[in-house]
């Protein structure tokens, strides 16, 4: 990921984060449909009172069209489209009741200025992500099997995180659609980002308990510290989550619990996200400020009682317009800085507690020098017949129970025996290798 230099000379925001999105870029006009239908749906949605979920909630949909001349439902905008919005109700009940996003906030952070910052998918679906502006969201497409799944299991997903609060799933905060003039129809998802922007990720892992063909190049990461590494190499580089008793404990039952659902919606693929900093390199490396800006004004930066002021006041004109329903009255907002500390919508949350994350702790369960900022994500793929071909033809040259594609109990199982086994006091990750060693690997210290 090659981070874009800020421009110089104005108090725009300039994101550096993968492509900026302004106007003459391929995807400009997506963009802009994407935020104006997010901000006009959820605004008039939360709006309304709330109420208990019905069963209907979880199926339901609700169109609007958007035009230049606008109509008592939408207001006028730059170009035409329509606009799909999944399941409000069941979803505002997450964003508020599950997640505890404030939605003035929700909306600030993803509409109060159109810009969004974007990268390709490091995967092999051809999805893209998009980046809020404050790198606390992201915007995901989805191909439309992924959309289909997902509202067909939105109301075990609820259940799930309604009896799981801690839950380490990804977290969606909306499903839309939009649909341009004599054009296709894009699906996407409004998620959780990971990793925070309040710190530098020094080194990154997608572990999924598969070690066939799960590996990035060392020599490539030597010159590129931020690639993101896998099952391989986090056991060739003798890599342990360093946690305490309790910790250990707690990590261990939810990861079993989230496990439990997947297999039971017949899911795979799905890998561990795991994020690493070092407390004692800290933000010295420079990472945050290079990698994860969102902006870089000309202008001497404000003292942090003057940013917290500019926030709150950009959230009241926000819950002031959501009130009178008419989102035409939220006008410019100042420009605002990424976070220098977590939000406070996380803290309540045992896996991201510790500065958004989860820090490492010794045997007495006392604090070590690094913080975990993880997540179970890709939770969307299902074991189809497509799968099962894959796993046929893998399977005559490898290890068949060791490639990535296996069914979903197996794969489960697999997962979440991988994930015990590189906590501190498990057995290690060589068991999981296509030739495991005779001998139990050395700590490495």
């Amino acid at each position: 990921m090659t981070a874009n230099p800020a421009k110089k000379g104005n108090d725009e925001e300039q994101p550096v984060v993968g492509k900026m999105i302004e106007e003459g870029h391929v995807n400009y006009v997506l963009m802009y449909n994407m935020l104006t239908g997010i901000r006009v749906a959820v605004s008039r949605w939360g709006a309304k009172a709330k109420r208990p979920l019905a069963d209907a909630d979880f199926t339901s949909s609700h169109k609007y069209s958007f035009d230049i001349a606008g109509n008592e439902l939408t207001p006028s905008v730059k170009y035409d489209f329509k606009f799909k919005d999944y399941a409000p109700n069941v979803f505002r009940e997450l964003r508020e009741d599950e997640f505890h996003l404030d939605p003035s906030d929700y909306l600030v952070s993803l509409t109060g200025k159109y810009i969004l910052s974007e990268l390709g998918s490091p995967g092999k679906s051809g999805s893209f992500f998009y980046f809020s502006r404050d790198y606390r969201f992201i915007i995901k497409t989805l191909h439309h099997g992924e959309h289909k799944f997902l509202r067909r299991v939105l109301k075990q997903y609820h259940a799930h995180l309604k009896a799981n609060p801690h839950s380490l799933l990804s977290r969606f905060y909306g499903l839309h659609r939009v649909k341009m003039p004599h054009g296709k129809k894009i699906h996407f998802v409004v998620m959780n980002n990971l990793f925070p922007p309040h710190r530098d990720i020094h080194e990154t892992y997608d572990l999924k308990g598969s070690t066939v063909g799960r590996e990035y190049p060392e020599e490539r990461a030597a010159v590129n510290p931020r690639a993101v590494l896998k099952d391989l190499n986090w056991i060739h580089r003798g890599r342990t989550l360093e946690l305490g008793p309790e910790k250990r404990a707690l990590l261990t039952e939810q990861i079993r619990r989230d496990v439990e659902l997947l297999k039971e919606i017949n899911v795979m693929d799905y890998s561990l996200l795991i994020g690493i900093h070092n407390m004692q390199r800290g933000n010295k490396d420079n990472l945050r400020r290079n990698t994860l800006k969102v902006f870089s004004p000309s202008v001497p930066p404000r003292n942090p009682a003057a940013s917290q002021s500019s926030s709150r006041s950009e959230a009241i004109a926000m819950r002031k317009a959501m009130r009178r329903s008419d989102p035409k009255a939220i006008g410019s907002h100042p420009a605002a800085h990424l976070p220098e500390q977590d939000p406070e919508d996380n803290k309540q949350f045992i896996f991201y507690q510790d500065e958004g994350g989860y820090r490492a702790t010794d045997e007495s369960n006392q604090n070590m020098d690094t913080i975990y900022y993880f997540g179970i994500i890709d939770i969307c793929t299902l074991w189809t017949a497509k799968k099962r071909m894959e796993n046929i033809w893998k399977g005559f040259s490898n290890d068949r129970h060791k490639i990535s594609p296996v069914p979903a109990q197996e794969y489960g199982n697999r997962f979440f025996a991988f994930m015990q086994a590189v906590m501190r006091g498990g057995e290690g990750g060589e068991k999981f290798l296509e030739n495991p060693p005779e001998r139990t690997r050395e700590k490495v210290e």
